[in-house]
């Protein structure tokens, strides 16, 4: 992954380097902070057109967090609440929300919050897909974008508070 002001970029040969970025990206966001009382749980907002992969990485996200039965995309059900246990035996859980079905942005930023509030009381790491459906990003969150890059894709990861 080549660094470059705080943002990160990688190229993605296939559907298991996806999942493989998905499970790094659990360590950075298991490490940057858990879900303390009244506080924002780990985020991390996803963005790509359809078929970029979004799902897949949350695939590996789930894989490192311990999670074994089957992610699938949450776009009919909205949001998919998963636990597992973690290789260091810790218990770990991932709130899963797709907002793509979601075009108004007040009924997208009320499920949002609920499932936030979920997240947080569950001390669970926060995946969302279609987070251009909210009037606003949330503060805190890392956002990747996956986009197409021939028969690769490009992933674009940007920290918190990333002026770029």
């Amino acid at each position: 992954m080549e660094q470059s002001a705080e943002i990160r970029v990688c190229h993605l040969a296939d559907a298991a380097a996806t999942a493989a970025l998905g499970r790094e990206l659990a360590s950075l966001l298991l490490n940057g902070g858990g879900a303390a009382s009244g506080a924002a749980p780990p985020t991390l907002l996803l963005q790509g057109e359809l078929g970029a992969g979004k799902t897949c990485l949350v695939q590996g996200l789930a894989l490192a967090l311990g999670i074994d039965e089957p992610i699938t995309s949450p776009t009919f059900a909205l949001a998919q609440h998963y636990s597992g246990r973690g290789a260091d035996g810790q218990p770990h859980a991932l709130v899963h929300l797709d907002l793509y079905r979601l075009e108004q942005p007040a009924a997208a930023a009320e499920l949002f919050a609920q499932e936030e509030e979920e997240a947080g009381a569950l001390g669970a790491v926060l995946a969302v897909e279609w987070p251009e459906r909210l009037p606003w990003l949330p503060d805190g969150a890392w956002r990747l974008e996956l986009q197409h890059d021939g028969d690769r894709r490009r992933a674009v990861l940007r920290p918190p508070h990333s002026a770029a």
